[in-house]
């Protein structure tokens, strides 16, 4: 499982959307998207937000598996 893929699944159990996790991080909702599809990768400190966010940490978010 990649980032982009971690999100997503993260962002279904919040019940958020694309839309709320860009408001509640002040990002674009295509940089988002962007994550989700491995098209990017966010920021240190987007990563940090993220983990912080959905109470996890930034080494379980980048964490590669099968």
């Amino acid at each position: 499982m990649q980032i982009g893929e971690r999100i997503y699944k993260y962002l279904e159990e919040k019940g958020m959307s694309q839309e709320a996790l860009a408001d509640e991080l002040g990002v674009s909702r295509q940089a988002v998207s962007k994550w989700e599809s491995g098209a990017s990768d966010p920021s240190t400190a987007n990563l940090i937000a993220l983990a912080k966010l959905f109470g996890t940490t930034p080494e379980e978010l980048l964490k590669e598996s099968q």
